[in-house]
């Protein structure tokens, strides 16, 4: 797209997301990803319920009245947004695509983060790493993490979940919130994954299209995959062929769910006509 609608775009959904991390879900935000730690913040005079063990003995002595040290939350964190752009993500039966999901859900997480004076960095990957924007703060920062989700496009066709995750444990060293955004059409990526949850806080936010999972009778359906470039024809009148086709996928959404929670990471799964809104108030709750 061009550089005009771009920009009106990325306003679009800055003024759409924004109203909703401001609205919604700044305290859950807040709430759900607790800080480092407490750190010093205040010396001040003792109040009935203070503890105790927090009174400042020199600072008393000096004054002839009890003063305790106060402590706040060492809120400032990193929040990695791994993206998936590759060609299964451009793929829509309702009037967004996957990828537009992603970008709104991106948005919203981002401001989120900004509204909390969290850093946002943004990685994006095919079966490749596409491109890398490092963690800082501000709104013209965000503004420009839109602007590469929505103008960025892949440079091959295929997915890879486990070079995304290992770029990131080699990239980021302290510990971060990590969203991985895909429609997760990969394989034996579990292991990186595994790792990834073990050193960052990690959230798994699957986008999905209803048509993928449950087929309409349309006769013979010729079906095309957008990375692999395979086409088939499958006879969608057939009621244990569309039963078979929705096992299959019932099964891979079991197997997600299963495993996220095994390696110790939430996890989501979104439809591109759910109320995305719901999904993040239940994540960030």
């Amino acid at each position: 797209m061009d550089t005009k609608e771009l920009l009106a775009k990325v306003r679009r959904i800055e003024i759409k997301t924004k109203t909703l991390s401001g609205n919604i879900f700044s305290g859950q935000y807040h709430s759900s990803f607790k800080g480092k730690g407490m750190i010093f913040s205040e010396v001040r005079g003792y109040e009935i319920g203070d503890d105790i063990r927090n009174i400042d003995w020199n600072v008393t002595a000096k004054l002839s009245e009890p003063h305790v040290k106060s402590f706040e939350e060492e809120r400032e964190m990193t929040v990695m947004l791994a993206v998936d752009i590759s060609q299964s993500v451009n793929f829509g039966s309702t009037s967004q695509i996957k990828r537009d999901v992603l970008v709104e859900i991106c948005a919203t997480i981002a401001f989120s983060a900004m509204m909390n004076n969290d850093k946002v960095g943004l990685l994006l990957f095919s079966d490749k790493i596409e491109k890398y924007i490092p963690p800082a703060k501000g709104k013209k920062h965000i503004l420009r993490i839109l602007r590469d989700l929505l103008d960025t496009e892949s440079e091959t066709t295929g997915t890879n979940i486990s070079e995304a995750a290992d770029y990131i444990c080699r990239l980021i060293k302290k510990r971060s919130i990590v969203f991985m955004l895909s429609d997760f059409m990969d394989s034996e990526y579990m292991n990186s994954m595994k790792l990834l949850a073990k050193r960052h806080t990690l959230t798994g936010l699957k986008i999905r299209d209803r048509l993928e999972s449950n087929l309409p009778k349309l006769g013979y359906f010729l079906s095309y995959d957008m990375e692999t470039k395979q086409r088939k024809y499958i006879n969608t009148f057939l009621p244990s062929v569309r039963r078979q086709w929705k096992a299959h996928f019932d099964q891979y959404e079991d197997y997600y769910t299963e495993t996220f929670v095994k390696i110790g990471a939430r996890y989501q799964s979104i439809y591109t006509d759910d109320d995305y809104i719901k999904a993040l108030v239940k994540i960030f709750s």
